[in-house]
Parts: structure tokens; C-alpha cells; sequence
């Protein structure tokens, strides 16, 4: 076993891999606090494009196959991570995803490394439950983040996590990058053309990947119902192979007539700018979302959001205050709450923006969650 240094933390993130996703993104920007707090970290993975991030932060990546499922492949995961461990004097293994975190936690056995995991999702129990032992090891840490409530009680209910082991960290937005002033002119207008958007109608945008229980189905049932018939919809985010989905999608905005008034768009490398040229900000899932980015990044540009009432939203809106919750996969619901958000007056925008901003500023940026997640690892070495 490891002799540890107990108070100051040396950290390892384990996770799949480093292309782009929430799991990912949080890895870099924890990585990031971590830098910046003076916290010697590491990063495992498998690898891919945001290991660049890291390389930029000069913070070292370890490239494993940690993506297998293989329990063979995994025992020899745990081993190399052991090696590690005890060659940088880790003695944190934060685990961010399940077939990686089993080899964490037998690498954390073996070097006393401490360990401690962040639940991200429910992760499917699979028929009668059967997954519930490969899932369990997300609660195998000396402590556990839970990233909204939802998620929190999700692991009491169904892994009987004691409350007091579980620590609520919030995911964030970059407000950095996700803010008004960050935004010029020629990026909304690069945006606009790009894209040809007109200039002369709300802009209601939804982003985010284009599967089933995001609920873009929903939005175009939604907008066939809504009275106020001057607005111009964006839908951004790829599908990622799931064509039969988006073409249905196509088919039913044909049905109602709303062909002209909806915009695909499968990619776009500046988000800030499109939500920046929209009036509403839209979150629709129609199962709940572990946190829903989405709803806090809308609120960070002071647009109004509009979100499912289940999930991670009922944490990161205010119901009135910062937008609207709505009844979750209700099309009816979503149509009277865009028509509300349509007509609000000048004086109630500027009111709700500048709410959204505050709630964003005082909740939800990288500092916060990362000032957070190291009181986490102190309190772990504490003990």
C-alpha cells in the first residue's frame, strides 16, 4: 500500500473517454479549478479531441482502454491504474462513469488511494434490475456527488445511499463563454448568415442531441397549437445516427404546415451566439434529465427558458422568476408557455434576464462546482 501525503490532494479523474460530452466537459473544467487552485490532477481515459483541453491546461493524460467492458480488460485496467497512482502520489481516484470506475476503485483498494465518484445519470436498470450490481459501484465511493436533487434521490430510493454520504454539486455553465458581453455583433451576424436565420421574428431555439426523450416531437406538437403565429424555430444538435428520428421529425413539422417556420441544424461551433440571437430558450425533455445544461446556459445568455417540470430543472429554474416550467411531455402545456414567453413586454424581459443572470452567477459557474468538488477532497483527506 501507498504511503499518502493526507492533507493536500493529488488527484486522478478516470473516466471512458475524452470526446465531446457533459461527462468530458466537466473532467476539463474540474481539471481547470484544480490548476488554478495550485492541485497537482491527472486525467485517465481512453482518450479523443478534449485531451487537447488538457494538454492546453498542462495537465497530464493517461491514454488507457478504458472504455472496455471486459472484466478481464478491467482487472487490467485496475493494475496499470495502480502503477498510476503510486507514481504520482495520487491519493484521490475520482471516478466519472461506471466500466471505468470499477477499475478505479480495485486500483484505490490496492494503493489506499481514497475514492470517490460522481453519479452523472439514473443508468438503466436493465430487466428486473439486473444491472443494479454493475451500476452500484458509482456508490462505492467514500463520498458520492449527486449533480441535482433528482439524482440524489435516485440513489436513495434505488441504491439505499445514505444521505449523509452524498454531497450535492451542481453542474455549471462557463460564464466565460456563456455570457452577454462575450458575444460580439459579428458573431451573432456570422450566426444569422450562416445559418439564414431571418432577423425579423422571435427566435425560439431548442439544442441539444436530436433523440426521442429530448422532446422535439413534443416542440413541433407544441407549435402547432400556439396562438401567436409569429415566431421562427431552431433546432440544433445532431442525431448522431438516428435518422428514422429526425425524418419523422420532418414529416410531422410537414403535417402542421410549419416546414418554413422550423430550422434543422445538425451542428454549430458557436452555441453563445445562436442563443444569443433567441428570445426563448427552450429545455423539453420528456424524461428527466440528470441536471439539463441547456436550461442554465439560456439563463447565463438572460434569455427566458422554458423547461420540463421534472429533473434537474426543478434546481436550475425558477418557475416565474427565471423562465417557466411546464408540464413535462404536455404539447398543450409547452404551446401556452411559448405564448406566454412571446408576450411578455419589454419591462418583463429585462426583469427575467437579469434574474436568469443572477441566478446562473450565484449557483451555477465553473468556480462554484469546483471550489465545491475540492472542499469534497479535503474533507475526504480529513478523515
Amino acid at each position: 500500500m501507498v504511503k499518502q501525503n493526507n492533507k493536500t490532494p493529488v488527484v486522478l479523474q478516470v473516466l471512458p473517454e475524452m470526446n465531446h460530452g457533459g461527462v468530458e466537459m466537466g473532467t476539463v473544467e474540474i481539471a481547470s479549478g484544480l490548476q488554478a487552485a495550485g492541485i497537482k490532477n491527472f486525467v485517465a481515459s481512453a482518450g479523443g479531441r478534449m485531451v487537447y483541453d488538457l494538454q492546453k491546461l498542462k495537465v497530464k493524460h493517461f491514454e488507457l482502454p478504458l472504455k472496455t467492458k471486459n472484466p478481464v480488460k478491467l482487472w487490467l485496467n485496475a493494475r496499470r491504474l495502480a502503477k498510476i497512482i503510486k507514481d504520482n502520489g495520487i491519493n484521490i481516484v475520482h471516478a466519472r462513469s461506471r466500466a471505468p470506475a470499477w477499475s478505479a476503485y480495485w486500483a484505490a483498494k490496492r494503493t489506499g488511494a481514497v475514492f470517490v465518484t460522481t453519479f452523472h445519470g439514473t443508468y438503466g436498470l436493465g430487466p428486473f434490475g439486473i444491472k443494479k450490481l454493475y451500476n452500484r459501484v458509482m456508490t462505492y465511493g467514500k463520498l458520492v456527488i449527486a449533480i441535482s436533487t433528482h439524482i440524489k434521490n435516485h440513489m436513495m430510493k434505488e441504491y439505499k445511499v445514505p444521505e449523509e454520504k452524498i454531497r450535492l454539486i451542481h453542474r455549471c455553465v462557463n460564464i466565460d463563454n456563456f455570457s452577454p458581453d462575450k458575444v460580439t455583433q459579428e458573431r451573432i451576424i456570422k450566426a444569422l448568415q450562416d445559418n439564414h436565420i431571418p432577423e425579423d421574428k422571435p427566435i425560439i431555439s431548442l439544442i441539444g442531441r436530436v433523440t426521442r426523450w429530448k422532446g422535439q416531437h413534443l416542440l413541433i406538437e407544441a407549435l402547432s397549437k400556439v396562438k401567436t403565429k409569429d415566431f421562427y424555430c431552431l433546432i440544433v444538435g445532431s442525431d448522431q445516427g438516428r435518422v428514422h428520428y429526425t425524418n419523422e421529425l420532418k414529416a410531422l413539422a410537414a403535417k402542421y404546415g410549419l416546414t418554413p417556420k422550423i430550422q434543422f441544424i445538425d451542428h454549430s461551433f458557436d452555441i453563445p451566439a445562436l442563443l444569443m440571437l433567441s428570445d426563448v430558450v427552450l429545455s423539453t425533455a420528456i424524461e428527466p434529465e440528470a441536471f439539463g445544461r441547456a436550461a442554465i446556459e439560456g439563463q447565463a445568455m438572460g434569455k427566458i427558458v422554458l423547461a420540463s417540470n421534472i429533473g434537474g430543472s426543478l434546481d436550475n429554474t425558477i418557475d416565474g422568476v427565471t423562465g417557466k416550467l411546464f408540464e413535462s411531455n404536455n404539447a398543450q402545456a409547452l404551446a401556452e408557455a411559448i405564448d406566454w414567453a412571446l408576450n411578455l413586454s419589454a419591462d418583463e424581459k429585462a426583469k427575467i434576464s437579469a434574474a436568469a443572470i443572477k441566478n446562473v452567477k450565484d449557483n451555477f459557474t465553473k468556480q462554484i462546482m469546483c471550489d465545491k468538488t475540492i472542499a469534497v477532497y479535503h474533507e475526504l483527506l480529513e478523515k
